[in-house]
């Protein structure tokens, strides 16, 4: 996952949340908050992975999002 396909995941399934999410929320599965967890270096994907978990989101929601629409 990069790091621009694991922001557009956090605004679709965030919406007007994804500021705070990203900036507040402390997420136990990396011990710091989003915005610096990838700021230090942990890949987008297991980020991404630690606020599916800790905002309970359904299994259909950790793969395959922030995916770009393919272009014909």
């Amino acid at each position: 996952m990069r790091r621009s396909e694991f922001l557009r995941a956090v605004d679709e399934h965030f919406d007007a949340r994804a500021t705070w999410v990203l900036d507040d929320l402390v997420l136990p599965g990396v011990g710091m908050t989003a915005n610096a967890a990838i700021g230090a270096g942990i890949p987008p994907r297991e980020v991404w992975e630690a606020l599916c978990t800790e905002a309970d989101l359904p299994p259909s929601a950790r793969y395959g999002v922030g995916l770009q629409t393919p272009r014909d």
